[in-house]
């Protein structure tokens, strides 16, 4: 494998990796989880779902309600900082 794969390339390996297995995370969770995707026919011929209540649990999950939670900031502490009014 050392051969074929020289070592400059293993961190563009690592980052194509990551974002491939973040789409295949994307994709399979619409295609599973999604209420406006149909996969079986029972739910196919139906022409207007009334699924109110599984569209907010698919749209607020755990991550969004954790998040929504907790101030727009990335720094905290570095915000504050220089945002505060020195008094001379």
């Amino acid at each position: 494998m050392s051969r074929w794969v020289k070592p400059e390339v293993y961190p563009l390996m690592a980052a194509m990796t990551f974002v491939t297995s973040m789409c295949v995370f994307q994709l399979t969770r619409n295609v599973f989880m999604n209420p406006d995707v149909r996969i079986n026919k029972a739910h196919r011929t139906t022409a207007i779902l009334d699924n109110k209540e599984e569209g907010e649990k698919y749209v607020f999950h755990g991550l969004r309600r954790f998040l929504s939670t907790r101030p727009p900031e990335i720094m905290p502490s570095i915000n504050n900082f220089f945002s505060k009014h020195k008094e001379k």
